[in-house]
């Protein structure tokens, strides 16, 4: 069966790489990619190249998406279209517009589509947040302790929200909801990824968080799979084991300057409005606390494990950046 996808974001790197793969797929008859901006390789930067992907420019804020559904008689939709920072231009209103209310306006041309059979989000392990008091691992069905009250993490969670509220209203319709680990890799560029790549770490005094990563290309692989398989649910996505703080800052060679909480608050304030590192509250909470979750739901249900551990993407991404990594043992 031939399919036709719709992906969203692909002027950003994971949502480009999914485009592209998708497009190289015989048995997917044409794959539209949307976005408010064309993805770097239709400009003079160069970039990933989409294949036969075809480019629409569409604000998902407003109607146009649901024309774009309609006239391409669109039966899988990849939400990639999620911001994790703001831009220097917009702000955190603008983030959020685009996050939120840019979901709604997909999600509402998805249920007014007869076409439409299967629809993939992609949200992140944020959603649980970083409380002292969390479980050791979550799972998909565990309730965090402090729920995200800030930027992106808020964000995701009320996109949930409304995929939920959608897979009630069409239920005819499979969907995929994919909580993502930060994504760690050659091509990423990310808050966590711009903060590894600095020549001194500041971290929080009294704390060394576990972190989990998952390697772009495990990542771009498992939106794949779900892309062109039924797998309704929601899913943890990670790479196997944990890394602390301490540990990727000595794989990285790079020393770590400890502070106090307040301290590295405004550190962080001062960052960002210099424009150079992210450090978002709920980024603080996450370098106090850290996080883990458990992908044995995906693995059971997919029968795939990532090929990459937590240890061995931020290796290959710390090699991608000029920084041997200390020490050659994947965790």
């Amino acid at each position: 069966m031939t399919h036709t996808v719709l992906v969203t974001g692909v002027s950003r790197h994971i949502g480009a790489r999914v485009a592209s793969v998708l497009a190289a797929d015989p048995d997917i008859s044409r794959v539209i990619g949307v976005d408010t901006v064309p993805p770097p390789s239709l400009t003079r930067d160069g970039g990933i190249s989409l294949g036969r992907t075809e480019f629409v420019r569409v604000d998902l804020r407003s109607p146009d998406i649901a024309q774009v559904i309609a006239a391409a008689d669109i039966d899988t939709v990849v939400h990639m279209s999620l911001v994790s920072a703001p831009s220097r231009n917009g702000g955190r209103a603008a983030m959020k517009e685009h996050n939120v209310i840019g979901t709604m306006q997909l999600l509402g041309a998805c249920q007014r589509s007869a076409t439409v059979r299967r629809v993939v989000v992609r949200s992140t392990t944020a959603v649980y947040g970083s409380s002292p008091r969390d479980p050791a691992v979550f799972t998909e069905d565990l309730e965090p302790h402090d729920g995200p009250v800030h930027g992106y993490a808020k964000d995701a969670a009320e996109v949930e929200g409304y995929v939920r509220g959608f897979a009630r209203r069409r239920p005819d319709v499979t969907v995929s909801l994919l909580r993502f680990a930060n994504f760690m890799g050659p091509g990423v560029d990310s808050p966590l990824t711009r903060y590894f790549t600095q020549p001194v770490l500041p971290t929080v005094l009294g704390f060394d968080p576990r972190l989990q990563f998952v390697h772009e290309d495990d990542a771009v692989e498992v939106l794949r799979r779900m892309a062109t398989e039924d797998h309704p649910g929601t899913y943890n996505v990670a790479g196997a084991g944990v890394l602390l703080l301490s540990q990727c800052a000595r794989r990285a060679g790079r020393p770590s300057l400890p502070l106090i909480s307040p301290a590295f608050t405004v550190l962080g304030g001062a960052a960002r409005r210099l424009g150079l590192v992210e450090y978002s509250p709920e980024q603080l909470r996450l370098m106090s606390h850290g996080r883990a979750v458990d992908t044995a739901h995906l693995e059971a249900e997919l029968g795939w494990k990532p090929k990459f551990s937590t240890g061995a993407a931020f290796d290959d991404f710390l090699r991608s950046r000029g920084l041997r990594p200390l020490g050659s043992v994947h965790v």
